[in-house]
């Protein structure tokens, strides 16, 4: 089977990529590859899909991904009307190990680079100092050639090694698809997203991925490491958090609008999710805040 990779091609004279992203949206899908990333959203907003794991992105967002991660950036709705003059932008850096050095890791001082290389297959998020400093150091990256680039990736993985402010993303680690089980898993996510805040069936989305209902229900938990009733209602959990924390909407009114129709299921399921009830939630934000 053909493997679903993005290629990024090298530029003459580098051992690694450097890219700075501009589009409409994001237009790669559910994929992966044998390099390293090193990805931060400088500009829109949307989901992303990492492994087993859903969350929401927005500018700043800045993760490292270990080889063979399957992921997808996938722009909020807005950004795919015709007439919109929203940009997705994006600073990515892709590189494998011997970009470092033919036995580079093989050395004792790269000890801690191994570990983070270990931890990466998780995927990892990255906050506080630490995001900062390499927020800095991707804008720097992205202006400088030859060694001195090169050096610029050392600096970058060095920081991420003896940094305390890393977050596991996935649960679990994964491998990649082949190039059609990506393709119909991305047309799935797509379907999904765009239609969750309605009453989507099992049956549709099989219908999206063109297999029958049991065949797609084993295909999407393999996947995902979710079911699809439970990847549902992730989503709308994750949009109702979000409108309890950015609006003045009654909880009724966040219930119905993230696709439930049952006020007391929608609020077992929050509380299920966030281990608080929808109210405390929105009360324990704005006293954060």
């Amino acid at each position: 089977m053909k493997p679903a990779l993005e290629h990024l091609p090298r530029e003459k004279d580098h051992s690694f990529v450097v890219k700075f992203f501009d589009y409409n949206y994001y237009p790669t899908p559910w994929h992966y590859h044998p390099e390293y990333e090193i990805v931060m959203v400088t500009e829109s907003t949307g989901k992303r899909f990492i492994g087993d794991h859903i969350s929401d992105f927005h500018p700043g967002n800045l993760a490292f991904l270990g080889p063979n991660i399957p992921h997808t950036y996938r722009n909020d709705d807005k950004y795919y009307e015709e007439n919109s003059v929203l940009r997705a932008k994006s600073i990515v850096i892709h590189f494998t190990e011997t970009s470092l050095g033919n036995d580079f890791l093989e050395l004792p001082e790269a000890r801690l680079l191994r570990k983070l290389f270990e931890q990466s297959l998780h995927g990892l998020d990255i906050f506080e100092e630490t995001h900062e400093r390499i927020s800095d150091k991707l804008y720097d990256i992205v202006t400088l050639s030859g060694l001195k680039r090169w050096l610029c990736l050392i600096d970058i993985l060095l920081e991420l090694a003896e940094s305390k402010n890393l977050v596991q993303i996935t649960k679990t680690t994964h491998v990649g698809y082949n190039e059609k089980e990506s393709k119909r898993l991305c047309n799935v996510f797509d379907w999904i997203t765009t239609n969750f805040e309605k009453n989507v069936k099992l049956s549709e989305a099989a219908q999206i991925a063109q297999m029958n209902e049991n065949a797609f229900s084993r295909f999407f938990s393999l996947r995902t490491r979710k079911t699809f009733s439970g990847f549902v209602q992730e989503l709308r959990l994750q949009k109702a958090a979000k409108l309890l924390v950015e609006n003045d909407m009654s909880v009724t009114e966040v219930c119905y609008e993230c696709g439930y129709n049952n006020i007391s299921n929608f609020n077992r399921q929050f509380l299920n999710h966030y281990q608080m009830n929808p109210m405390t939630y929105r009360k324990t934000f704005l006293k954060k805040i």
